[in-house]
């Protein structure tokens, strides 16, 4: 960016500025200013090595304004291109990116303009460039639109994040000419989702990683806001939304790790009364599956407490129908424990929703033990939490691993690790797995 700043200054540049069109001479001058005045962590990284820029700031970093800011100086410096702006909702689309205090009208010359129109969410420049804003709300009017590059704000906070994200990954295949690599901003303030776990891990890679606090700009930001945020000085919610830093998802689960208890792996698994498959089915009516998550538990009585259930099993996949319900089958016929002790399932639990429905019909008709599950109108953090304090008085046992003493094995770190951080979580399957076969028994 300073480089662009010394051609300015170059007589010659001069020169050939000040006979260039009103549109030219006031492009120049805007990004010049904005140059100027812009703290380290809004300028674009050096080199062209990267394809994403991840910007996590806390609130009022100036996030909105870097990227606004950096998308219409792209879409003036290369005439004719598409440039994709999305956001949570529709909404925050309009209000935030186009339309707010730091969004892409307020920092574009009113005179490189040619249209704005808010309900299609397209901005158009005189030089035939199109910023088009579509709601990460919708994943698939994702499909079909390319573009040369883009901006993803408050990527944190969209609901649908890995669909709408994948997505947009297939738009960005336009080109400026042969040495052009598409860019992509994510501004947002960081949450323990994966995609952003991942994308702050593919740092040096394809991902260049800027952060900031909001007292990187608290120079710009009211006397108001300043007293307000100092009262979350030393909380985690500070820690999240001032200083932009990644929590632990574990930390404000709603089961904690520690409450599981670990089997140990000399031990010999205990005589088993029961066996129970909880299943949580994906919705086949979606693009792309949720995964189908199964937990396999052993009932039995302990010399120490009351009754309690050793996780056997843990998987989940994503599968359609036809071979969701193959494997099903395949699991019913699984064999737990050896010589006298050994037990078949006596028991198939699937909440009664979506796939799960056509499931229990065909498991009934091949004379499978299944019963129906109804969580009411219960929520999932509801479900989850009314099942805690059964977890968390040492009654829901998962097998150690025997060679990490004080781990679980590595079939259950992946259910253990989802339950622990949920609501933290792009799926919850396990979560729901877990819950119903809880409250049943």
């Amino acid at each position: 960016m300073s480089d662009l700043l010394a051609t300015l200054q170059d007589p010659e540049v001069l020169q050939a500025l000040s006979a260039a069109p009103d549109t030219h001479k006031m492009a120049f001058a805007k990004r010049a200013k904005w140059l100027t005045e812009a703290h380290n962590h809004q300028v674009l990284p050096h080199g062209d090595w990267w394809s994403i820029w991840v910007l996590l700031a806390g609130r009022g970093a100036g996030k909105t304004r870097t990227a606004a800011e950096q998308i219409w100086w792209w879409a003036w410096e290369f005439p004719g291109t598409r440039w994709l702006v999305s956001a949570p909702t529709s909404a925050d689309v309009r209000a935030t990116c186009f339309e707010g205090d730091s969004g892409l009208l307020a920092v574009i010359p009113k005179i490189l303009i040619a249209d704005y129109n808010k309900q299609m969410h397209e901005l158009k420049l005189v030089n035939g460039s199109l910023i088009k804003g579509i709601p990460a709300s919708e994943p698939e009017r994702f499909r079909g639109p390319q573009f040369h590059g883009g901006w993803a704000d408050e990527l944190a906070a969209w609901d649908y994040l890995q669909e709408a994200w994948d997505q947009i990954m297939f738009g960005m295949r336009l080109k400026v000419d042969e040495t052009w690599k598409t860019r992509l901003i994510c501004t947002t303030t960081p949450r323990p989702k994966d995609l952003i776990v991942e994308l702050v891990g593919r740092e040096g890679d394809d991902v260049h990683l800027t952060t900031a606090s909001t007292y990187a700009n608290i120079n710009n930001l009211s006397d108001n806001f300043r007293k307000q945020i100092m009262q979350y000085e030393g909380t985690k919610l500070g820690q999240q939304e001032i200083y932009a830093e990644i929590l632990d998802p574990e930390e404000g689960g709603i089961v904690k790790r520690d409450w599981f208890k670990l089997w140990p792996a000399e031990k010999p698994l205990p005589k088993l009364e029961f066996i129970l498959q909880s299943y949580d089915c994906a919705f086949t009516e979606k693009a792309q599956n949720d995964p189908t998550a199964c937990i396999s538990f052993g009932v039995f009585k302990p010399q120490d407490g009351g009754m309690s259930v050793l996780v056997m099993d843990a998987w989940q996949d994503r599968l359609q129908y036809p071979d969701m319900k193959d494997k099903v089958l395949d699991e019913y016929e699984v064999v737990y424990g050896e010589g006298k002790d050994a037990r078949r399932v006596d028991l198939v639990l699937v909440e009664e929703k979506a796939s799960g429905i056509s499931l229990i019909q065909d498991l009934q008709r091949a004379h499978v033990f299944v019963r129906a599950y109804n969580p009411g109108r219960a929520d999932k953090v509801q479900r989850l939490s009314i099942v805690a304090n059964i977890i968390r008085a040492g009654r829901v046992w998962i097998p150690e691993s025997s060679s990490r003493k004080g781990f679980v094995r590595d079939w259950a770190e992946g259910m253990v690790s989802q339950i622990c951080s949920f609501p933290e979580t792009t799926h919850d399957d396990y979560c729901d797995a877990m819950s119903q076969a809880l409250r049943y028994l």
